[in-house]
């Protein structure tokens, strides 16, 4: 392969732990793609966009894993083991939870857009092609989630 796929993990971390609700998660999804990828290599076409064919991988694997998370249901909601073990105590760290909150809340189609362009740096147009959709359906998307997000974070006044 032309590009290195370890140069990629950086983005791939902060795609997945944009998608998923906690960070083992986060990294069980990287790994996960990092595995398909070299399963598939032979799928992989030189000179297109290693990073954006990484990222389509992901969000595949994460549709198929929310799909079989609901068939396999574990835990409680009031489990202990969700329960924060050292409170924070930093205005920055709390304001970053609100944030993570914040993307949580939102529908997933509004956090994959404003996390490829905003947080990441994809083009509009990398962007459509990773989620498969149009180019004005993710700047509408970004559009939208970034109210979203302002509505949630400034204060009120």
């Amino acid at each position: 392969m032309s590009d290195d796929i370890l140069g990629h993990i950086p983005a791939l971390r902060a795609y997945s732990r944009a998608l998923c609700r906690s960070v083992p998660d986060a990294e069980d999804l990287v790994q996960e793609t990092l595995l398909r990828a070299i399963e598939n290599v032979h799928r992989y076409r030189p000179g297109t966009n290693m990073r954006a064919w990484l990222f389509t991988i992901m969000r595949n694997r994460f549709f198929t894993n929310c799909r079989k998370s609901a068939r396999e249901r574990t835990g409680a909601p009031d489990c202990a083991s969700l329960a924060p073990q050292v409170k924070p105590d930093q205005e920055w760290h709390l304001q970053a939870r609100e944030l993570q909150a914040a993307l949580r809340a939102m529908p997933v189609h509004y956090r994959e857009a404003i996390v490829l362009v905003g947080a990441l740096g994809e083009s509009y147009l990398d962007a459509s092609r990773i989620l498969d959709c149009d180019i004005g359906t993710i700047k509408s998307r970004v559009n939208r989630a970034r109210s979203m997000l302002r509505r949630v974070l400034e204060p009120a006044f």
